[in-house]
């Protein structure tokens, strides 16, 4: 009898294959329940609807990480669907204590004006790797769907010093080579905080810990570099969007080196910060990287049943 039960309690939460944005079903809870929560904690807040019927609503999907797996690129590819409202900057709610002090309503506050048709879409990369996080979603909201953006573990490392360098290069700053970060004694640095951000394995579990595998599509960041429109592709599938997105919205930059937007005859590409070449690495340090992610790889292959092309 219990085994019927269940059965019957999943054929009821599975969701409906509809063309774009489905209203919430089954025990789903829909963007009401959410605001009625929020509710509880903005007292003295301004009515979040505009007067041509749009309104701000919490997020129905995150893009959670990671951070230089191509967060930005996504979220600005997934804008040129009409049916996504996109939230301009990181949030930061669920890993910032200042911001997640706030409450729900405070939240609600930063996401754009949207329809009812549309779907709110807010992108924090540093939410992966926060061990808090992945609880704090859930308990917003156990259904929410996820993005997840990854690439090559060895490449993101060289990204991620990459950005910390330019930032102390515009504030005339020095900062250490990336051999001085990465190798201690002669060996290589475990302790460095790039290293880690690149274990997915280990954060993976953390949200698996709380979110079905179903609920976390993940996208393949060197992939969508090389060749976008399939990516995205998918991620429509996921989010149950319509098709919009057409190979058309894309073009090769040969300036840039990378692949920019076309939205409604206008031309845009990502910030000059982003594409920046990586530092000039030794090619026996660069083996000791794909050697040290070599087996947290394999976990993370087997973790999520499907593999990459990594080194």
């Amino acid at each position: 009898m219990a085994a019927l039960l269940l059965g019957a309690v999943l054929l009821v939460t599975q969701p409906q294959l509809v063309p774009s944005r489905p209203a919430a079903s089954g025990t789903e809870p829909n963007q009401q329940e959410l605001l009625r929560k929020a509710g509880t904690l903005q007292d003295g807040m301004q009515d979040s609807v505009a007067t041509n019927g749009s309104a701000q609503q919490l997020p129905q999907t995150i893009i959670i990480g990671v951070r230089k797996g191509g967060t930005r690129a996504l979220l600005e590819m997934l804008s040129l669907h009409p049916d996504v409202a996109a939230a301009e900057n990181e949030v930061h709610f669920f890993d910032w204590e200042e911001h997640y002090s706030h409450g729900l309503g405070w939240y609600l506050s930063q996401m754009p004006y949207s329809f009812p048709h549309q779907l709110t879409v807010e992108k924090t990369p540093a939410y992966f790797t926060s061990p808090k996080v992945p609880e704090r979603v859930h308990s917003m909201n156990p259904s929410i769907r996820l993005l997840l953006i990854l690439r090559d573990p060895s490449e993101r490392v060289l990204s991620d010093y990459t950005q910390v360098f330019y930032n102390h290069l515009q504030k005339r700053k020095p900062y250490p080579s990336i051999e001085e970060f990465l190798l201690r004694g002669g060996r290589l640095n475990v302790d460095y905080k790039a290293l880690n951000r690149s274990l997915y394995h280990v954060h993976m579990q953390n949200w698996l810990r709380f979110f079905p595998l179903r609920h976390i599509h993940i996208v393949d960041g060197d992939r969508l570099i090389r060749d976008p429109f399939p990516e995205i592709q998918k991620v429509e599938r996921f989010l149950k969007l319509s098709p919009q997105i057409n190979a058309s919205n894309f073009y090769f930059n040969k300036t840039k080196g990378f692949y920019c937007l076309r939205d409604s005859g206008r031309d845009r590409c990502l910030h000059e910060s982003k594409g920046r070449a990586h530092p000039q690495v030794d090619p026996k340090l660069l083996n000791k990287l794909h050697e040290y992610f070599h087996e947290p790889n394999k976990k993370f292959f087997e973790l999520v049943g499907r593999t990459f092309d990594w080194h």
